[in-house]
């Protein structure tokens, strides 16, 4: 069975896949810590695995991809010791993604944006910009040939919300939603309208841009926790691919797997 961990800023999801199935047997959450031990997790995975009658020794290869070094080794460390694998991890030498990196530094790209181009191309056809809803939110351009050619990063709505309730001392904590109507009529549907519309209008003006200079057919790609509430508000997205990344990582686990 395989072991696939999608570690970022926020939260680090584990997904376990048998043989060449291509969807998960399950798939878990954690906050992202980078001071948990390869034990707290263990005993975390563990009681979850058992729910889809899985044990952590049934586990024989993973695959990792992070984006916070610090939490890398509590994670090598879990599968060595807890599942007696070893973990490949994406931007490690040996691990190759099979792409083109068409940056001029392309260990500046973010391994889970790396993963998502992987599994974008081989899931949908053609060009493609990658809208993903994380910590950050990004744009990212793969061309027709699986090539990841540049992006895009723009604070995350979490962070925008946060940010507007620590700057502004009347502002409260609000939780993201579609309001029922753009003009707020109290301090609190001002704030969804805002954010929210806001957010398509992100959306609209950024791949509308990119797809003038790529100047290709483009499907637009979201993913992230909040792709499907933003999907509905705009045809800017094209499809909602929630699994982008974990699938990802299991089709660069298929493609290194002769060499390990």
């Amino acid at each position: 069975m395989l072991l696939a961990v999608d570690a970022g800023n926020t939260n680090t999801v584990f997904a376990v896949f048998a043989g060449e199935d291509e969807a998960p047997l399950g798939q878990w959450r954690a906050m992202t810590d980078a001071r948990r031990t390869s034990d707290e997790y263990a005993v975390w995975l563990g009681q979850l695995l058992a729910q889809a009658g899985v044990r952590l020794g049934d586990i024989d290869e993973a695959i990792v991809s992070s984006v916070v070094p610090q939490g890398v080794g509590a994670l090598k460390s879990l599968c060595a010791d807890h599942c007696g694998c070893q973990a490949a991890v994406v931007g490690e030498p040996g691990v190759d993604l099979g792409i083109a990196v068409n940056v001029p530094n392309p260990d500046e790209v973010g391994a889970d944006r790396l993963v998502n181009t992987v599994g974008a191309h081989v899931r949908h056809a053609g060009a493609l910009v990658i809208l993903d809803f994380g910590t950050a939110t990004t744009f990212d351009s793969v061309s027709a040939d699986g090539a990841y050619d540049g992006g895009i990063i723009a604070p995350g709505i979490a962070l925008s919300l946060e940010a507007l309730h620590r700057a502004a001392a009347q502002l409260p904590r609000i939780a993201v939603k579609r309001p029922e109507r753009v003009i707020g009529r109290a301090t609190v549907p001002a704030m969804q309208s805002g954010i929210y519309w806001g957010y398509v209008g992100l959306i609209e003006g950024i791949t509308d841009r990119m797809k003038a200079e790529i100047a290709a057919p483009v499907t637009t790609v979201a993913t992230g926790g909040l792709a499907s509430l933003f999907a509905d508000a705009t045809p800017a997205i094209d499809t909602v691919d929630p699994d982008l990344t974990i699938r990802g990582l299991r089709e660069v686990h298929r493609r290194n797997r002769g060499g390990r």
